[in-house]
């Protein structure tokens, strides 16, 4: 169709000449913080570049996005619910998109549009950057959708002891299982799926966890997906309880809070996933020149 709304958040790359044009495309997307970040970055590494958005329609994103690098644009972020989308359209993409089974990070190269997922890259960095070890710790990570599996990659890469997954559909966690054990076998990493009841067994979960992830969307409906008798078990003073969703002190979050373990929400992915695909448009020798976790300070504040 030809009404494609490349102009509805000043993204038509033909109204900025001279600048490299960049988009988020989402739906919803006024929300997002990304036009923020990435003009932060462009401000630090001094690149003359336009970043806006986009809203496609659902069933719509390929051909809005499309119409954007056929005008001009040069790279794209991609949330919810386009991500899948976006790895259909992408003509290369790279392993860890591949492992991921999802694309937030589109560019154009040679006339070819390659697909990247930072997501996973982000939350280690986030960690990282943090002070949380991930070598060599137990890790649990809840929730078997997009956002666990693209994040259990470069969470293995970090060579924790043990990772286990736990979904409300155990057979989705099982999928993820087998869908990384060639992986976690390389790097040497225990891989395994639980269910909820495990963890509210004493008897079968011993010891809490070093570092537990919610990649659920739980939180944004102010719930958990966590029971009482779970909590009790898996949270120590000692662990770490790290919520994807951003912006709130989740239910999650306060649970963990509870049991005396230390808590982030998941702003600091946000920002250091769109680093990396910053890096990725512009180039990794500008690495030196952006303050992620200056930009994030700004957020916060």
């Amino acid at each position: 169709m030809n009404s494609i709304p490349i102009n509805e958040f000043h993204t038509d790359p033909v109204q900025f000449p001279g600048l490299d044009v960049y988009a988020v495309a989402g739906n919803p997307i006024a929300h997002s913080k990304s036009p923020l970040i990435h003009q932060r970055f462009a401000a630090q590494s001094k690149q003359a570049m336009h970043y806006g958005r986009l809203q496609p329609a659902v069933g719509e994103f390929v051909s809005v996005a499309k119409s954007f690098f056929a005008a001009g644009g040069k790279g794209m972020n991609v949330t919810v619910p386009f991500k899948l989308d976006a790895q259909g359209m992408a003509e290369v993409l790279t392993s860890r998109a591949q492992l991921a089974g999802a694309v937030n990070t589109l560019w154009i190269k040679e006339g070819k549009i390659y697909g990247d997922n930072t997501d996973g890259s982000g939350l280690v960095r986030d960690l990282l950057a943090q002070g949380i070890e991930i070598r060599g710790t137990r890790i649990l990570l809840l929730g078997a959708g997009g956002a666990a599996r693209g994040v259990i990659g470069p969470l293995l890469d970090q060579l924790p002891v043990q990772l286990t997954v736990v979904n409300r559909s155990n057979s989705r966690a099982e999928e993820l299982v087998s869908m990384f054990a060639g992986l976690a076998k390389i790097k040497g990493v225990q891989l395994e799926a639980r269910t909820l009841l495990e963890l509210e067994d004493h008897a079968m979960t011993t010891t809490a966890f070093d570092l537990v992830i919610n990649a659920t969307a739980a939180g944004l409906n102010d719930e958990s997906p966590l029971t009482a008798g779970a909590v009790n078990n898996i949270f120590a003073p000692s662990s770490f309880a790290y919520d994807m969703v951003y912006g709130k002190t989740t239910a999650f979050m306060q649970q963990a809070l509870l049991r005396g373990a230390r808590v982030s929400d998941g702003l600091g992915m946000l920002v250091e996933q769109a680093a990396d695909a910053f890096l990725i448009w512009r180039g990794a020798d500008l690495s030196g020149q952006i303050d992620s976790r200056a930009v994030l300070s700004e957020l916060r504040s």
